[in-house]
């Protein structure tokens, strides 16, 4: 079903999950990241915040309508959108044309190293290896620039005006990775289809493609940096993953991960990460059409979105968007922690 390919599609290709080698961190929820100074952040920590108790997200799945997430939070939508200029999906038919609206989960985590931002060489992560190592559950393989969907469909939106992915400036791969629903989502998804009387069937296994990069020094702005992160120090490089295809529900993800100097002790780096992912805002209109059949009624999108279904289980992708997040930001920490 859609919403569990966009939990699973979407975070997957982000990569997130606990590193079971090293030492795990501990996550404090904060109200706004940007707003805390590294110097209150204890060591093996991540504050963390999915800006779920916003004014502007839905109560149920913690997500923001994209118009409302674009206009009130611009610099984000510029930095965190697929490209500076992505919009929501034009969709035409019969001679009319309408936008495809979509919703936005973001969420933010900062944590520091033990270790000058200087000697960190962000190239090395960027390798099939390092993706490998995050979850096993998820098998990934190196494919090229002319693999990519959206660089063989110039007339769809997750199209680059300015570049063709996976290629350009910098140090940069070129991802697609394979997906199969764990724990009671694929019988979730058996009920669905069996019940569905017409259209696609929706299918157990996610596959997604997307590029992982160094965000070229040429591409950052330090003064927008600054004012993204909150944390005012030179920016030192950014790890960069595009999520450009996915196979169901889900149009775009990003993970943004940009190192800063400590303000307060150069001998640390300052890591402030975010995650946006958006996804068909038609999946909130599906409540009655799950509702109705007893046996789904745990399969609410929201519900399952939020991690409050019945159907979600475990603590990795499963589990639902707060905890994967969460999840998520540890695997990216222990890893850069353990060089």
């Amino acid at each position: 079903m859609r919403i569990v390919g966009f939990l699973l599609g979407s975070l997957a290709a982000v990569g997130l999950a606990c590193a079971a080698t090293v030492q795990p961190y501990k996550i404090v929820e904060v109200g706004s990241v940007a707003n805390l100074p590294p110097g209150q952040i204890a060591p093996q920590t991540i504050a963390f915040t999915d800006h779920k108790a916003d004014n502007l997200a839905d109560h149920a799945s913690g997500l923001m309508r994209f118009d409302d997430w674009a206009q009130t939070r611009m610099l984000q939508k510029q930095y965190l959108g697929l490209f500076p200029t992505y919009d929501e999906p034009v969709i035409r038919s019969g001679g009319r044309s309408r936008k495809k609206h979509l919703h936005v989960y973001v969420a933010e985590g900062r944590f520091t190293l033990d270790r000058a931002a200087s000697s960190i060489d962000l190239a090395k992560y960027v390798t099939l290896p390092f993706i490998q190592q995050i979850d096993p559950a998820i098998k990934h393989k190196t494919i090229t620039p002319d693999d990519v969907i959206p660089n063989k469909e110039p007339q769809t939106a997750n199209h680059n005006p300015s570049r063709r992915w996976c290629e350009g400036a910098g140090t940069i791969i070129c991802i697609e990775s394979t997906y199969k629903l764990e724990g009671k989502l694929p019988l979730g998804i058996a009920l669905v289809n069996k019940i569905k009387e017409h259209g696609k069937k929706y299918s157990d296994t996610i596959v997604f493609q997307s590029e992982l990069r160094v965000v070229p020094a040429a591409e950052i702005n330090d003064a927008d940096y600054r004012k993204l992160t909150g944390v005012d120090a030179p920016i030192a490089g950014a790890l960069e993953q595009n999520i450009v295809h996915v196979n169901e529900v889900m149009r775009f993800g990003k993970l943004l991960a940009v190192f800063q100097p400590d303000p307060a002790d150069a001998n640390r780096t300052v890591v402030t990460a975010f995650v946006v992912l958006g996804v068909d805002s038609d999946l909130f209109e599906k409540k009655k059409e799950y509702a109705n059949v007893p046996v789904l009624r745990n399969l609410i999108p929201a519900q399952v979105i939020a991690g409050n279904s019945t159907f979600n289980t475990g603590d990795s992708i499963s589990a639902g968007l707060p905890i994967y997040a969460r999840n998520h930001l540890r695997a990216i920490a222990a890893l850069l922690d353990h060089p």
